[in-house]
């Protein structure tokens, strides 16, 4: 018998699911995450499952895992000090960037502008010359390079960045400086940009290849830190972590290339959201995962997550394809503070995380947190345990959000009310980041919640949103470990094109094409993946020519080869006017090529849930005192576990379970669906017909 395991690590727990690979039983664990060494929280979670299946760690063959390594370095600015190579006279690369300032008009007086992830100071230049054809225009002077990188190497520096002007067309000057520096600088890891990105814009390049140096020691240290443990309690466990656009990537591709794991955490989520809504039989869909700390949203179209080709850390963004994710500083941790100036509530972003956690944790915090909030409103009942094993202390949370409410003169429960609500606002302002403000309208998409927190606030945020019905998976706080288990092995390639429609073939186009599918496809054979699982995707970047602006879109050769070039720019003018309500009758331009390859994610099987009567008074288990819209009033409390298909729980209503707790809101009820979801709807709701978002 052989078992995967996926890991989901948060900011206040990691989430892990075994599953039996023959049968697709799945175990679930919920633990405290151990920021200090995220490996110790995954370890102690995979004891803690085994413990529950009854099973030997060592029969455990496979490990997905989602990290937020990568995004935590760059938060916390705790990478590596970064060396780096430019071309002569592109020194200041990363200093100029792209001159762009946010914050509007005046957005220049109050900007302080980040300093960069390598530092003026370890930057040195490279005497060379590439043109954009690929042409050496001017030799590698070597010795003048190794004298740079001799003095370099008094910074003390952790790692090194090469990126030279036009390496994605030529990388063989980038290639000899890593031959050079590890004789110079043995032991300090190289990353070159025409391997991590090689596409044009040298900032981009450059950016995107420095942000990979500096996360690289430590990410690199965390993932054999973790295959050492793995590998004590059992044999040839294989590793794979998430990458940001929703694939695995290799142990091995994940220290040499981390930048592709910057959303590796949140992506998980969304590949287990489209997972479960596919078995309920919505395709489309807004998700919102409810963490500790943040809450995180995306949005899926006809079954398929968003991608963009940038990827946001904090102030950092690097060119790296990741699923469409905007992330808010609203979580069950989001602490809630009235600023002593404006005596208005605020909630977040700062989260009081896993250590010491919200109030009620009684691990020494204090601060109201939205935990805090949700045990005076009622929503987390008398009995039950954070977790499974968690207890709360209520007697705690109360006196935490009472400093809420003497700041704003109102009862307790008004205080903790006006937590909820804010937060909940906070989460919608999210979400229109990736409907509305995209041409999307909300009213057409269902809304899936998850994470340990998101069950409290899916009524709530349908309800603001428009967005019907509000999908409680079955085990929401371990949704995303369900993504990692059930995805699969993902590569790309890339290839820069600049052409003009009029200076290239739809025959040219489909070569390059599948030129690089080979390429992609070749790594996954390296991990094992048959030629016959294999699954290939195509994308073309394009713009107008003369235009800066640049589009990706999804594109199928076979389409190509029929109709011509024309099967690229349709879907081009049509994105254009989704985006800006306007395409140009301007000649298209070719920019950048590219291919995904992935392999086939594991068969998991979800059970029919046992069907049930409407009434499931048989799943009800006591009745709590809650306050909702402003009222006082008395929910029944259900026991997930009970609840069979078909049963229609009315709201007001606590539904409990193991790593989660939903709400049902009065005038609202829940329906439970064949495979388990909780379909959330108000009363005597009629589905519109389909609408356009109006811009």
């Amino acid at each position: 018998m052989a078992y995967r395991l996926g890991v989901d690590v948060g900011g206040t727990f990691t989430d892990l699911l075994l599953v039996h690979e023959t049968s697709g039983k799945t175990w679930s664990a919920k633990v405290p995450s151990t920021p200090e060494d995220q490996s110790i929280g995954v370890v102690n979670g995979m004891m803690r499952v085994c413990e529950y299946a009854g099973i030997d760690p060592a029969l455990i063959d496979h490990v997905m895992h989602g990290t937020t390594v990568a995004t935590n370095t760059v938060l916390t600015s705790t990478g590596a000090k970064c060396g780096l190579v430019t071309t002569k006279g592109y020194r200041q690369v990363l200093q100029i960037a792209r001159s762009f300032v946010p914050g509007g008009l005046g957005g220049w007086v109050i900007y302080n502008k980040s300093l960069p992830l390598a530092p003026l100071a370890c930057t040195i230049e490279a005497d060379e010359r590439v043109s954009a054809k690929g042409e050496i225009v001017h030799a590698l002077d070597e010795a003048k390079l190794r004298a740079s990188l001799r003095d370099l190497k008094t910074k003390n520096i952790e790692a090194l960045t090469v990126s030279l002007v036009n390496s994605f067309a030529n990388d063989k000057h980038e290639k000899r400086i890593r031959e050079i520096a590890s004789e110079v600088l043995p032991g300090i890891p190289v990353s070159l940009s025409s391997e991590v990105v090689p596409e044009m814009q040298e900032y981009e390049r450059t950016v995107t290849t420095v942000a990979n140096s500096y996360v690289r020691p430590r990410v690199a240290r965390y993932v054999r830190n973790l295959k050492s443990k793995l590998s004590i309690r059992g044999e040839d466990v294989k590793l794979h972590i998430l990458r940001s656009d929703g694939g695995l990537a290799s142990a091995t591709s994940s220290e040499e290339f981390p930048v592709n794991l910057l959303m590796s955490g949140p992506a998980g989520g969304v590949t287990g959201a489209v997972w479960v809504a596919l078995q309920s039989g919505f395709r489309n869909l807004l998700t919102a995962d409810v963490g500790g700390t943040s809450t995180d949203v995306a949005l899926i179209q006809n079954g398929e997550p968003r991608l963009r080709r940038e990827t946001t850390v904090g102030d950092v963004t690097v060119r790296a394809s990741s699923v469409d994710i905007r992330t808010v500083g609203a979580g069950g941790g989001s602490i809630a503070h009235v600023p002593e100036l404006t005596k208005a509530l605020r909630v977040g972003p700062q989260s009081a995380g896993a250590d010491p956690g919200p109030a009620a944790y009684n691990r020494g915090g204090t601060e109201p947190t939205m935990t805090d909030a949700s045990i005076v409103l009622g929503y987390l009942p008398e009995g039950q345990k954070l977790g499974g094993d968690m207890v709360l202390d209520r007697e705690l949370a109360g006196t935490a959000v009472q400093k809420v409410a003497d700041a704003l003169k109102l009862s307790r429960k008004d205080a903790a009310l006006g937590i909820y609500n804010i937060v909940n606002e906070n989460m919608v302002g999210a979400l229109r980041l990736v409907s509305v403000e995209q041409g999307y309208d909300p009213r057409d998409y269902a809304l899936i919640a998850f994470g340990g927190a998101g069950p409290l606030h899916a009524n709530a945020l349908s309800r603001l949103l428009g967005s019907w019905p509000s999908i409680i998976p079955p085990g929401p706080g371990v949704l995303c470990a369900l993504g990692d288990v059930t995805t699969a092995v993902r590569d790309e390639r890339a290839r820069t094109f600049v052409r003009k429609f009029s200076e290239t073939s739809a025959r040219e186009i489909v070569k390059i094409l599948r030129e690089l599918a080979s390429e992609a496809s070749e790594s996954l054979e390296r991990e094992g993946v048959s030629k016959r699982e294999i699954r290939t995707s195509w994308q073309v970047d394009l713009r107008y020519h003369g235009q800066g602006l640049r589009l990706t879109v999804d594109t199928d050769i076979k389409d190509i080869e029929k109709r011509g070039l024309q099967a690229i720019s349709e879907q081009f003018d049509a994105e254009h006017k989704r985006l800006f309500t306007f395409a140009l009758q301007l000649e298209h331009e070719v920019v950048t090529l590219r291919a995904s390859v992935q392999g086939k994610g594991i068969s998991l099987k979800r059970t029919a849930l046992a069907k049930g009567g409407p009434d499931p008074k048989a799943a009800a288990v006591g009745k709590q005192k809650v306050y909702m819209d402003g009222k006082d009033l008395t929910a029944v409390v259900y026991d997930r576990r009970k609840l069979r298909a078909g049963n229609k729980v009315k709201g007001p209503a606590i539904i409990i379970e193991m790593d989660s707790t939903s709400v049902v809101l009065p005038r609202h009820y829940g329906l439970v669906d064949k495979v388990g979801c909780i379909l959330i709807y108000p009363d005597g709701y009629k589905k519109p017909a389909a609408r356009k978002a109006k811009r």
